[in-house]
């Protein structure tokens, strides 16, 4: 049985940057501090799919927070606003972890929330920054879970082990990132020494949790079961690490 859940919205700080949370508190009293979730948003920024997601955490007992990596106010609408949002970070992972690690800080500063306890879940470009926490080993992280993330490594210093849980979800036909790119990825998880899964779905795209996404043309398709076998994985996951 799910949990109801409230949300809200709160601002915060990376340097002088601001940038919008959005929480999402389960109603239901609990004596023990609660896991905290962040999620991470697609190309477009945080917008509704995001912000559904932490309510779904809520409603799994966690405090959800989505949280924001362009800014308050910086949205894409379009794919070449999304890019043009997107592809600075890409080029400068260094900036990216600072910024998503500024999302981390608000997070453990939630009421309620244990800030020892912390998972995190992305989505497209949100995927690959999920990894990219793990991959800075923020402090009071526990699992990490990519959805149709994208692979490529920062390349910002030598990696030390890995200490939070992995796990990548991911379509075997994602134009984004073909088979080459999730050996990669594997590989690049067992030298960093860390408990990481991979699950790649067959006759499965990009995008496969997104009831949006309908462009089969370009390998970007929302799957229906697909999805629901990811999110039953991420919940696994999280029940044992959080």
């Amino acid at each position: 049985m799910s949990i109801a859940a409230r949300t809200g919205r709160f601002t915060y700080f990376d340097g002088s940057t601001e940038l919008e949370g959005f929480l999402a508190v389960p109603t239901e009293p609990s004596k023990a501090a609660r896991p905290v979730v962040l999620v991470i948003h697609a190309w477009a920024g945080q917008d509704d799919f995001a912000r559904a997601k932490a309510h779904m955490l809520a409603e799994l007992g966690y405090l959800g927070v989505a949280i924001d990596v362009y800014g308050t106010g910086r949205r894409g609408s379009t794919q070449e606003e999304c890019s043009k949002l997107m592809t600075p970070w890409l080029e400068n992972r260094a900036a990216l972890r600072t910024r998503l690690l500024a999302g981390v800080a608000a997070a453990k500063t939630i009421e309620g929330g244990d800030p020892e306890r912390l998972g995190v879940i992305g989505f497209c470009f949100g995927g690959l920054c999920a990894i990219d926490l793990a991959r800075a080993n923020a402090p009071g992280l526990r699992a990490a879970v990519a959805f149709h993330g994208l692979f490529n490594p920062p390349n910002i210093g030598p990696q030390p082990s890995i200490k939070s849980k992995v796990l990548a979800l991911h379509g075997y036909d994602d134009p984004m990132c073909d088979p080459q790119a999730m050996r990669g990825f594997a590989d690049e998880m067992t030298a960093a020494h860390a408990d990481w899964q991979l699950v790649a779905y067959g006759s499965t795209g990009h995008a496969f949790t997104n009831p949006q996404a309908h462009d089969h043309a370009n390998g970007m398709f929302y799957r229906e079961i697909i999805a629901a076998r990811a999110f039953a994985a991420m919940r696994g996951l999280f029940a044992e690490a959080l």
